[in-house]
């Protein structure tokens, strides 16, 4: 089962700046190669993880969030708890490092 979010203007501030949980949001476009190796990263790690919600947001199709916070490279993941940035990363990275980051802010 999928469980990654697939945001939008009318759905950003609901699912990740209301979200009681931690969100992850990964900033990417459909031409970016290191976002391709990104996505089945966190594909599998959506199912894996309790507690986290995962959610992906086309900056070619909702560029205005992305400016909205700066988002200069991708893939960029911003972690969010209670409505604020609390982690940032930039550029793809292994399952088991993206992992142990996301665990550490559970």
């Amino acid at each position: 089962m999928n469980k990654i979010v697939y945001l939008n203007n009318s759905n950003f501030k609901s699912e990740v700046l209301d979200s009681e949980k931690l969100v992850i949001v990964d900033f990417w476009a459909e031409w970016c190669m290191p976002c391709r190796m990104v996505a089945p990263i966190l594909e599998e790690l959506s199912e894996e993880l309790e507690n986290v919600k995962i959610s992906k947001l086309n900056v070619d199709e909702v560029g205005e969030i992305a400016a909205e916070f700066g988002i200069r490279s991708i893939p960029t993941l911003l972690f969010f708890k209670g409505g604020k940035i609390i982690d940032k990363s930039v550029g793809a990275m292994p399952k088991e490092t993206l992992k142990i980051k996301i665990e550490s802010h559970l």
